[in-house]
């Protein structure tokens, strides 16, 4: 059951307020009957509770200022749903944070199975090897059924987002703004392709209007490992904002997950370091799995390896592995001519054996035995 409009357009009114946060709305709550009675108190019984004048005369202001039914109805003239604290389907893991947002804005939808989910996290300026990691750790979370939760930044974040999308599980995106101003916004069709596909929802506490000010991703970040079990950090700079979102889930008593990376390379000087500081190492998403106890989230569905097709997709796949091969090496590993190797690569990642991960770069993405004569045997 939803809060009734007549009670979310007042969560909507103190959420509109500059200066009441989780906290004081949670003094009010405790010492009004119910969130009407709240909004509509007096300026002495507010001073009681200990509000400031700033906040008081904010909150007289908007009072005073704001139409809610018009304001309610243009979050639902946006496609917009209003989450609050009162609302039995308000994320579980989330209102345990310190800080919880008393209201979600979302577009798309929050599902039961989003209870096991992952925050998955990096660099804007991820490598190849990033690039490798992000997809192998997002597609093995999804395939055992847990969702993907991150930023919709650029980097890490947005590549967690499409992988979840593309081995065709749910991922969860949060804003540092309003839903009206997605950042950045050569992001709006990936925003766009989570709700229409349906398969998870964009999430932010900012209303209407608010643009991605720099002061709006630290609180951010919170939400982010507060709607997640715990943080993956894959690429990290020693200063990375996403260091914020792994202070945050310690905060929250999640767990920290950090892949290691070259101690020469400074995006994974951060990764390394929460490693050094007591973080979960991650070398394969069973790591993960095992940690948080996720392997039995559902029955795992036995799929079956693509084997190759033809002689030469065998002897590609011979010389591929986990390490990314460029393709000129590919050639004359294999003995094939370019052109034959640039075509049956296209091919094969069509069928989702091989993976390019930049630079005309290709790993092996799936075990494919048993090998090209062997599968004319069986046939």
């Amino acid at each position: 059951m939803v809060v009734p409009m007549s009670d979310t357009k007042y969560w909507l009114g103190f959420n509109l307020v500059k200066g009441i946060g989780p906290a004081k709305l949670q003094a009010l709550l405790d010492y009004y009957p119910d969130i009407e009675t709240a909004w509509y108190a007096g300026a002495d019984g507010l001073s009681r509770l200990g509000l400031d004048k700033r906040t008081i005369q904010s909150l007289l202001d908007a009072r005073a200022e704001l139409d809610l039914d018009a304001e309610y109805q243009k979050v639902e003239a946006a496609g917009i749903t209003l989450l609050t604290w009162k609302d039995p389907t308000f994320p579980r893991y989330l209102r345990e944070i310190p800080h919880c947002p008393p209201v979600l804005y979302l577009q798309g939808e929050i599902a039961e199975a989003d209870e096991w989910a992952v925050a998955v996290v990096g660099t804007r300026r991820l490598t190849v090897y990033g690039r490798q990691v992000v997809r192998e750790l997002v597609t093995g979370l999804v395939q055992n059924g847990v969702t993907i939760v991150s930023g919709l930044a650029r980097g890490i974040d947005s590549l967690a987002h499409k992988a979840a999308l593309e081995a065709g599980g749910r991922t969860l995106a949060v804003l540092g703004s309003g839903l009206d101003n997605i950042y950045p916004p050569e992001h709006r069709k990936l925003a766009r392709q989570i709700i229409e596909q349906k398969k998870g929802a964009i999430i932010t506490e900012y209303a209407l209007g608010v643009k991605p000010e720099a002061k709006n991703f630290p609180p951010r970040n919170r939400i982010i490992s507060g709607l997640s079990l715990g943080t993956i950090v894959i690429e990290a700079g020693a200063r990375s904002g996403a260091l914020i979102t792994t202070n945050f889930a310690l905060e929250q008593d999640r767990e920290v997950f950090a892949v290691p990376g070259n101690i020469n390379s400074p995006a994974s000087a951060g990764t390394n370091h929460l490693i050094q500081q007591g973080a979960k190492l991650v070398t394969s998403v069973e790591d993960i799995l095992e940690e948080l106890n996720l392997t039995m989230i559902a029955e795992r569905v036995a799929v079956q390896a693509a084997l190759p097709e033809s002689a030469e997709e065998a002897a590609l796949l011979d010389s591929l592995s986990s390490t990314p091969v460029h393709i000129d090496e590919l050639s004359r590993t294999s003995g094939l001519p370019a052109a034959q190797v640039s075509s049956t690569l296209t091919l094969m990642e069509l069928k989702g054996i091989v993976q390019q991960v930049g630079g005309m770069n290709y790993v092996r993405i799936r075990e494919s035995e048993p090998v090209y004569e062997t599968n004319k045997q069986a046939d």
